[in-house]
Formats: structure tokens, sequence, C-alpha cells
């Protein structure tokens, strides 16, 4: 396999501007220095590279920045030839050549993949000709929901992947970013966020996938499979940099950059699941530090959660970076005056590799070792990581790439095709009263009004690219393409997602009082790129935190002003958290959640709408009735339950019950449920339990369901959450079809943690849990395990 790696990834003019190396290839006969012999262990090529580095040498592999820090250029050309530079070690006299590069492709190379891949190119044949030591350039691109540069694929992002439930699709998604990446020449993707979604008011919080740490485990953990792979080195498999460690998504007043102030036994307990999975379990090689307080300590300061808990505990083995302008958290939380402070306190905690040109890892740190404030051990440490990773990747000896693959690869039909299927997988029915959902195929008149029908930014979300030279598909052109040449589509905006503005409902109502049936759709402002900020300004996404989780301006009016019409409607919600929409709940016969559905969203939505497409998303997330209710996720503690169900408390001003629980999704057919098995009803400890269960498709369409396993120890020694997913499976069901899911529960599955916050599995009576949601589990039966 790795024999024909070469071949794969260099192109004639690739080979060319390699063989344009006379140093390298000149002295394989006369013998390399023992770092460019790739016969030599990674270990001993790092011993001997490390040997040959000045201090200055060493201090400009801890750099990586972001290129659109204003240090590198205020406009196109200027950073161009500033990244030239700084791979060159010419650019600044403080530090030696760089490490690489973040965010490059997506700030300067708008041309699509050709483009990319041959700047990319360049910039390694400077590293390799013009650096004394021809260390290769380390390329870092943003990856949340596809690779962030103009022309790769765009994925549905967070609660849409998470609504999926398909650990099939999570890996193929990860798998084709990670591709479309590596063909271009960039080595590892960031932001794939490990972090519950317990807090939907944090604007972030779209880039996260569930509110449940089960899940979130199995999807962190298959991101970095699919993104890594068992050989990094391979020519369509890169870094994946989990973020943000430990945690930043449950902040105080739901603010970014809050406080955390959970519980160390939460943060274990529940917080450091997705980060089990992804590192621990799949090995994954990159973690972002994250930017607030945790027990008082800033991240990028922390030495117990940035070594002790993250290294010694979970098994990390690759490199740490910073956040942008991370080490600025250290001067703002007032713990250091200055980055030359924050730069000692961050590297002695952990921190690897700075990406925002702060000077903590620049001048001062030179300054630092130079009057015994920071040892060498310490700068040494930060380098060799690096260095492991560079050699891993197999940048020493495959630094170019092939630019026609890379143009073959970057948003393939293929990787289109699967952009469709995620968007239509993670599309939640909400509600359908009278079947108003599939719309028919006869139609002759539809109303499709509302601010996000046209909107494509709001399809995409946020670390989407800054150009997007491709085709992406609204909601409006799904439903014009999926109508039939019979059906009049009228549309109209009717009004903004912000502001006080009614002047176009009078619009809005004609149209739907023309039309057999009227698609509102509202949501959210992503309000990146091309958007017009002032005009209409973000709601969601980094940055942009929210009090309420209410529909914003008057959307909610327009619906029912439509509503009002008498003409059927249907409500499409476009947004990145879950929104508290309980009139619409109340009223609209039909809602569907089609969260950020990517750059083929438009369809997926309209596929849905027309019954092309069987909807089989389940709410990855609780959707409350109010933000007042938050926390809000299905995995509570008992005292809960008690004093809503015993003691028949609540609000005083609404019901204390969501708007809509975890697991729950509407299907164009029905699924019945029977037959729980426990193949042994007692077992030891230390033993596997295998289940079964019986599910039926009782309706007239082909379907697929998710089958839900959650568990609940009756007695224990702490208190436990009243009910945790511990199984999912996806199954296909023919009409009138029954299948057996099995399922298995081992340690792993019935452990807790207790008092002394060790994991152990507690002898006693689980009760099992099965059905369609978290709150809808009509089978249950009791798993005993003893001593």
């Amino acid at each position: 396999m790795k024999s024909s790696k070469p071949a794969r990834r260099l192109a004639a003019g690739a080979l060319a501007s390699v063989f344009a190396v006379p140093s390298l290839w000149a002295q394989a006969a006369a013998g390399l220095p023992a770092y460019l012999d790739s016969k030599n262990s990674i270990e001993e090529r790092v011993k001997d590279l490390m040997s040959r580095m000045t201090l200055k040498e060493k201090v400009g592999q801890l750099n990586l920045p972001c290129v659109y820090v204003a240090e590198l250029g205020k406009d196109i050309p200027s950073k161009m030839e500033a990244c030239k530079r700084f791979a060159a070690g010419t650019y600044t006299r403080e530090i030696g050549p760089g490490c690489g590069f973040f965010t490059l492709a997506n700030e300067i190379l708008h041309e699509g993949a050709r483009q990319q891949a041959e700047y990319f190119n360049e910039l390694q044949r400077i590293a390799r000709t013009q650096t004394r030591l021809k260390i290769p350039v380390l390329e870092d691109e943003e990856g949340t929901h596809g690779a962030m540069f103009p022309g790769a694929t765009i994925f549905p992002e967070g609660l849409a992947i998470g609504s999926s439930f398909d650990l099939d699709l999570v890996r193929s998604v990860y798998a084709a970013a990670a591709a479309e990446a590596r063909a271009v020449g960039i080595h590892m993707l960031s932001t794939l966020v490990m972090e519950l979604d317990r807090d939907p008011r944090m604007g972030r919080n779209e880039e996260a996938y569930t509110e449940d740490p089960y899940l979130y485990s199995k999807i962190g953990e298959a991101i970095v499979r699919a993104s890594q792979g068992s050989d990094i080195s391979a020519p369509d498999k890169v870094v994946a940099v989990l973020t943000d460690f430990p945690t930043q998504s449950e902040p105080s007043s739901g603010l970014e950059r809050g406080a955390i102030e959970l519980s160390e036994r939460s943060l274990r307990e529940n917080f450091m699941a997705p980060w089990i999975g992804a590192i621990t379990k799949a090995g994954g090689l990159g973690v972002m530090a994250g930017y607030p307080e945790v027990e008082d300590v800033p991240a990028h300061g922390s030495e117990k959660w940035m070594n002790d808990v993250l290294r010694n505990g979970l098994g990390f083995k690759g490199i740490v970076v910073s956040e942008g302008g991370g080490f600025g958290t250290l001067i703002y939380e007032n713990i250091v005056r200055t980055q030359k402070e924050a730069g000692a306190l961050s590297l002695k905690a952990g921190v690897d590799v700075n990406i925002t040109y702060e000077p903590a890892y620049m001048g001062p740190l030179m300054e630092n070792v130079a009057e015994g404030k920071v040892p060498a051990a310490l700068i040494d440490r930060a380098v060799r990581r690096v260095l492991e990773l560079k050699f891993r990747l197999g940048l020493f000896e495959h630094f170019m790439v092939d630019v026609n693959h890379a143009v073959e690869v970057v948003h393939s039909q293929a990787h289109q095709d699967l952009a469709l299927r995620a968007g239509r997988e993670g599309i939640v029915v909400l509600k359908n009263e009278h079947n108003t959902l599939p719309l028919r195929n006869d139609l002759h008149s539809i109303a499709v009004i509302g601010p996000d029908a046209e909107n494509l930014m709001n399809l995409l979300g946020d670390y989407s690219p800054h150009k997007i030279p491709q085709h992406v598909v609204s909601i409006l052109e799904g439903v014009r393409a999926e109508a039939g040449p019979q059906a009049k589509i009228v549309w109209t905006k009717g009004c903004r997602v912000l502001g006080e503005d009614k002047s176009g409902f009078s619009e809005a109502i004609h149209a739907a009082k023309s039309a057999e049936v009227a698609v509102v759709v509202v949501g959210e402002n992503q309000g990146q790129n091309d958007v017009d900020e002032d005009q209409d300004p973000p709601t969601d996404g980094e940055g942009h935190d929210v009090a309420s989780l209410d529909l914003t301006g008057v959307q909610e009016d327009l619906v029912r002003a439509v509503y009002e019409t008498g003409t059927p409607t249907i409500v499409v919600l476009v947004n990145g958290r879950p929104l508290s929409t309980r009139w619409i709940a109340a009223h609209v016969p039909a809602i569907v959640e089609a969260w950020r559905p990517g750059e083929r969203g438009g369809q997926a939505v309209a596929d849905v709408l027309f019954g092309n497409y069987n909807p089989s998303g389940r709410l990855a997330i609780t959707i409350p009735r109010h933000a007042g209710q938050l926390p809000v996720y299905y995995n509570y503690k008992p005292a809960k339950t008690y004093w809503i169900e015993q003691l028949k408390r609540g609000y005083a001003d609404m019901p204390a019950t969501p708007l809509y629980s975890f697991g729950y999704g509407l299907s164009y057919t029905s699924y019945e449920y029977s037959d729980l098995r426990i193949e042994s009803p007692e077992i030891h400890r230390g033993e596997t339990a295998h289940l079964s269960v019986q599910v039926k498709n009782a309706g007239s369409r082909a379907g697929t369901e998710t089958v839900q396993l959650y568990i609940h120890e009756k007695a224990a020694p702490v208190s436990l959450p009243v009910k945790q997913l511990r199984g999912f499976e996806r199954v296909n069901l023919k009409p009138g079809e029954t299948k057996t899911v099995k399922f298995s529960l081992g340690s792993e599955d019935l452990q807790l943690l207790d008092r002394d916050m060790r994991w152990r599995v507690v002898p006693g009576d689980f009760e099992i849990m099965v059905g369609p949601s978290s709150d809808d589990l009509p089978l249950s039966g009791v798993l005993k395990v003893t001593r």
C-alpha cells in the first residue's frame, strides 16, 4: 500500500517540483542526515532533527498562525507574499521558519482546488529549498461540517448530523472532508466539536452534535476514525483537531467565554464522554484548548486539565493548539499581566502551538528562555510533539500533492450526493396532524413564505467557506423542482429574521389565500460571508448568543397571519439551536425541523415535504418550551421526576415538560415494538448482557426507525439520571416487515462514577427501557447484576 502513495500523490507537475529539490535527492547516495532518512524510526529522526535546531528554529515550529490575522497583511496579495516569507523564515526576525498555517485556503485561495493545491505545493517547495533544515510546513483548516475552503463540499452542521443517529453517515461525511482537505495539501481539520450541547443560548453550540454523552461519545469516535484512519500518512487522511478542551459549552449565563461553573463530577461523568470516544478509543491527535476558566483557572493555563487529565488520564498523544487569541484569556481573567507571562504559563500547562500570532510564543518566549523563566526542556517537549506529528503524517517524504487529483476529489459528485443524504437524514418532522405531509404531487398552487425560504447562508451554518463557488440549493428552489410543472409557486419574504417591520405581511397573506398550501420558512440568521449583517444581523453561531429561544423579530406573527388565512400551513425551521415555538406547536398542523442542512439542504427539505424521502431524523437535543427551563436535557436526576410527577408541581406559568423530547421524531409510516428479551436476566459483574426486541413497520410506506435503548439502576450509591441512552440502531423496514434488533450491555454501559470518583459497576437491578424516543418507551424489563 505504501509503495503506491507517491504515484497517487504526485502529478507530472508535482513530480517535477519534487525533483527540483537537488539537495534532498543528491544527498541520498552520499548519506542523508538521520532525520531525512525514512529508514530510521520517528523517535530517532526527531531526536536527530532537534539536536540540529537552534532555539529560534524551535520556537518557529510552535507558530501556526491563522492567515486572517492582520500581522500577515491586510489584503490577499500581501498575505500570499507574507505566508511565503513566513514559511522561509524571513518574515520576522523573532522566530525561525514557521510551523505552517491555519485557515490559509479559506482566507486567500478562493479560485478552487487547483489554485489551492499549487499554492500549498509552492509553500512546501519554499520550506524544502529555502530553509536550513528543510522542515515541511503543516497546514490546518476548519472542518466542523466539511473542510472550510472555497469549493469544498458543505455538509449539514451540528444537530443535523446528530439527529441522523447514523454513525455510518458520520464516518462518510468526515472521511469525505478529510479526503478533500488532504487532496489540496491540508493536513489537519479543526473545530471538530466535542462539547455537550446543554445550553443552546450560546451561539457556538450550533457546532455541537447532541446533548447526550453516550451518543456524543459514539459520534466523536466515528469522526476521528474517519478523519485519521489507521495511518495519517495516507493521502486521504488528516489529523482531527478536537475542540474545545475540557469544554466551553455550558458557560455562565449562556454567554460564550463565560466561566464553566460545573462540578468536577459533572465534567468527568458527562462532559468527558465525547473526549473518551475521540481520544481514548479512537486516538485523536489534535486538541484545541478552551477559552473559559474551569475551576477558576483558564484552560490555557491549567496543568490539571491540559496535562493531567488530557494526557495522563485520557491518554492523549498529539499536539494541543491554542484557541484564537487564547493566551489573552490569562490576561483578561487577571491571572497574568502580559503575553510574555501568559506564554510561560501556557507552555508549562501543555499548550504546544500558537495559532494567532500572539506574542506569547514568539520573541517574548525566547526572552523567557534566555532569562531562565522557561526551561528549555518545555520548549523541547512542545517541539518534539509537533515534529512527531509531521513525521507521522509522512510530510518529510510526501510533501507535495497531485494537483489534478485535488481537482477530481474536491466537491466530487459522490460528495455532493453524500451532502444530500446527510441533509435528508438530519431533518426531523415534529408535527404532522391530519397527514398534512407529505404534500400531494398534483397541487396547482403553493405559497412559499418567509425570510429563510431563499436564504442560502442560513442553510449552511457557521464555519462555512468565505467564498462559495458551487451552487447551493435554497428551499424555494427545492420546492419548485419537486412541485412539478403544473404547480404555480408564489414566493414572498414576509419579514426579516430580526426587526419589527410587517410591511410584507399583506403580500404574504395574499399569497397564502391564493394557494392550496402555504410553506412558511422561518428561523435564525447565520450572518457570514456575503450576508449584509447591517440589514440581517446574526442571531446564531460563534459570538452570537441569545437570552430567549423564541423566534426573533415578527416571524411568529408572520406564521400566525398565514395560518389565520385558513390555508393549510406547514412551518419549516432553519436554525442551529432548538427554538421554543410554543404557539406554532399548538396550532400549526405540520412542523419540519431542518437545522442547518448544508449545500443540498433545499432539495433535502423538499424531498421530505413531498414524500420522496420518508423522514427518519430523531432529535439529538431536547427542545424546551422556554429558555427559563434550561437546563432541560432528558437525562435529569430523579428529584425532577419526584417534583413533577409525584408532587404534581412545575412552573406557575407553563408545564415543566419540554416541547419535544430527546430522540423524538415522526415518520410517514408507523412502527410497533414487541417481545423484549433479555437473554440472561441475571449476570455477574464484568459479564455482558444480550438483549433483543422485535420492531415492525405497521404502515404502508418503507421507512427507517431508530430504536433506542435506555437504562436506569434502581438503587445506587450516587444519584443517577432517570434514564441514560445506552444503545441505538437504525432499522430499514418495508411495509409489514418485522426485524429483530439486538443490543449488548457491557461493563462500560453499566458503570457509574462512585463517591470516590472511580468508575465501577455496582451490582443491582437495572431497568431496561426500549422505544422510539426518550419519553416513549413501551418495552421494559429488569437486568440483575450480581457480584
